[in-house]
């Protein structure tokens, strides 16, 4: 059946003419109906369910001819055809038919990209520097000690193995390290030689909107978005990266991030082997006095008893006051090794050793200029193929 008998029928049964109402009386959607029309064709089992609906026999398919009906013309049948999607050739016509608009939209969204990532997108530049963490010999309770100055807590008992590079990373990015860079001062292209980093992170050139407390807040939050730390596998080194607005200020704030790594775990450091100093001080002074008072109970014993040759009881008392005093040098002795052994810690390096210092890099990192036009190209392609189906869509349907 063509379409133009199909509408001829239901304009003079039902006084329908429009798409959308010739859709909403057969209970198919207006985007098939407009298919229809397209091909001038109505498919077959279309055409059955419409004359059972309207009380039309079923035609005579084979030699016979159909029996004609006064309501519904029957003077052409088609052939059998189901097809109800939109076919690939009906796409490229609504396509060419509509070439403007998939053109210009790609196009316009280009433009604004370019626009974007040349004079609106804030530029940003990552500085890189490789460090190798070491404790010089530290034992876990000293990773454990340094971690905890900077509010990282690390699980496990004292048998368990803690690395460097598990501890290093959560102190590089912890909020105490972070509050001691805020006080040291930068030099910026965009707000001048020596201003703190403070200033730089937040209100800049303008007057301050917060307090002081609410400002550090805030800095510290985006200073911590800048800096960012990666672990090898392989090896005990890790990579730091510090993205800032300019590659000079990227590659200062990543050394100032390292001295400030250093600089506070020498203090820890210091802190730690001035209290062991202070401790063992104290039990060699304890340890000096019992010794002293052993030596003295030995000598008067040998002193009351210079003939104990035949005496076992004698002999047994001046062995276990011999014994006495040879624990007390022993404990004297190590106590003494380990005071000489604390000095010279005290006086070690630090321990953070850098492998590749920061340096300013030539080139930014974001945003990336080439792959973001051609990001928003195909987003403006896909955006103007739907602009045109949904145009399309709205047209049948209202029709």
């Amino acid at each position: 059946m063509k379409f133009n008998e199909l509408q001829d029928f239901l304009r003079d049964a039902k006084g329908i003419t429009a798409l959308a109402d010739i859709a909403r009386e057969l209970g198919i959607s207006p985007q098939s109906v407009s298919n229809w029309k397209a091909r001038d064709q109505v498919p077959y089992k279309y055409v059955v369910e419409i004359r059972k609906k309207y009380g039309n026999p079923e035609p005579v398919m084979g030699n016979q001819q159909p029996v004609a009906s006064p309501q519904f013309p029957v003077s052409l049948y088609p052939p059998y055809y189901e097809e109800d999607i939109i076919s690939i050739r009906e796409i490229i016509d609504i396509l060419k038919k509509n070439w403007k608009t998939v053109i210009i939209t790609p196009t316009v969204t280009c433009i604004i990209a370019i626009i974007y990532v040349l004079f609106i997108a804030q530029p940003v530049y990552v500085a890189t520097a490789k460090i190798i963490p070491s404790m010089g010999g530290g034992s876990t309770s000293q990773l454990r000690g340094l971690a905890a100055q900077f509010g990282v807590t690390i699980p496990g008992g004292e048998t368990e193995t803690v690395s460097p590079q598990r501890v290093y990373p959560e102190i590089l990015q912890s909020r105490t390290l972070a509050r001691a860079l805020l006080k040291r001062n930068f030099d910026t292209e965009e707000f001048g030689p020596d201003q703190p980093l403070l200033k730089i992170l937040t209100y800049g050139e303008e007057e301050p909107e917060f307090g002081p407390d609410t400002l550090e807040k805030i800095a510290v939050k985006a200073l911590l978005g800048m800096i960012d730390v990666s672990k090898d596998r392989q090896s005990s080194i890790l990579t730091l990266e510090l993205s800032a607005s300019e590659p000079q200020l990227a590659a200062d704030i990543a050394t100032a991030l390292i001295e400030e790594l250093d600089r506070h775990q020498l203090k820890f450091k210091i802190s730690r082997v001035s209290k062991k100093r202070q401790f063992i001080e104290g039990r060699i002074a304890d340890v000096q006095v019992d010794l002293e008072k052993s030596e003295e109970e030995l000598k008067q014993f040998r002193d009351r008893n210079r003939q104990i040759q035949n005496s076992p009881a004698l002999l047994l008392q001046q062995e276990r006051l011999i014994r006495e005093v040879e624990v007390e040098k022993w404990i004297f002795i190590t106590l003494k090794q380990e005071y000489e052994l604390a000095k010279i810690q005290q006086v070690e390096d630090a321990t953070v050793y850098v492998l590749d210092p920061p340096e300013a890099p030539l080139k930014r990192s974001k945003p990336k200029r080439k792959h973001t036009v051609i990001l928003a190209g195909l987003l403006g392609i896909g955006g103007g193929i739907g602009i045109v189906f949904a145009r399309e869509y709205w047209k049948n349907s209202t029709e």
